[in-house]
């Protein structure tokens, strides 16, 4: 399915099952295809939409420039066009980025934040040390312009730790989404790259008035856990859940305790 945005871009998104509505927002230079384990298994209980932002999968590219408000802006199409209400929205490294920065757009339709492996920042500052050095994301760019597969390769192998995953494990990923998935162009994965250098979404914390659960692998080294400590305690209604001997992608290596993880975050704001 698409939708046009307010700029002229068709964007790709699926919407299977019925219910309450969880929306999920996938990573940098990823598709909604790495949701493939929660629609699977959720889509039987509740609406599951996921999107392809501009320039990512099924989505056509940007056609001007590329910034994280621009990536909100899409998320907050998305769920007006849809008409969501009442919804779990769910961000995944960058896509946690798009989520702080959509929030005040979207708090009408909101529930509840689900935010995985995640930061306000990409890279660190001097008063800001739970990230990566800007060299390191420097470094990537120039390595995306020398060679752009070989970096994608190692970037996804990099999302996981020794021993997270066994054979049939990571064979299915690569199956369903990988193979599955669409890469973006180097020049949409340049600009997404320079858009997360240019990001804070420190900022946008203290207004974020709705429950939030946090999931980090504790062995991440691409959006370092720290980071999620700290957003917990800048959050008025967070919980942190931290998944020992995991990386960047808890989602796709263990998804049935993600998954039940969600489902009780989903069921603590029913109760309440």
């Amino acid at each position: 399915m698409f939708l046009t945005t307010s700029d002229g871009i068709m964007l790709h998104y699926e919407d299977k099952g019925q219910g309450r509505p969880l929306v999920f927002v996938h990573g940098w230079a990823m598709s909604g295809r790495v949701w493939f384990f929660q629609t699977e298994e959720l889509a039987s209980s509740h609406r599951v939409v996921t999107l392809d932002l501009r320039g990512h999968g099924r989505s056509e590219p940007s056609s001007g420039p590329f910034s994280m408000s621009l990536l909100a802006a899409d998320l907050r199409g998305l769920m007006d066009g849809l008409a969501l209400e009442n919804a779990i929205v769910v961000g995944w490294s960058m896509g946690v980025q798009v989520v702080l920065e959509a929030f005040p757009s979207i708090r009408e339709r909101v529930a509840g934040l689900v935010l995985v492996s995640g930061t306000p920042r990409f890279t660190s500052a001097a008063d800001y040390l739970h990230a990566l050095p800007p060299v390191e994301a420097r470094g990537m760019g120039v390595r995306l312009k020398r060679n752009f597969a070989a970096t994608m390769g190692d970037f996804f192998r990099r999302m996981f730790v020794e021993g997270e995953l066994d054979h049939d494990r990571y064979q299915r990923i690569v199956r369903e989404v990988v193979i599955g998935g669409r890469q973006p162009s180097p020049e949409t994965a340049l600009d997404a790259l320079r858009a997360l250098q240019e990001a804070d979404q420190r900022q946008c914390l203290p207004e974020i008035d709705v429950p939030v659960l946090l999931v980090h692998g504790d062995l991440d080294t691409i959006c370092l856990p720290a980071a999620s400590r700290y957003m917990t305690g800048q959050l008025s209604h967070a919980r942190l859940e931290m998944m020992e001997g995991v990386g960047h992608a808890p989602f796709m290596s263990r998804p049935g305790e993600f998954n039940h993880m969600l489902m009780d975050f989903t069921r603590s704001l029913d109760a309440a």
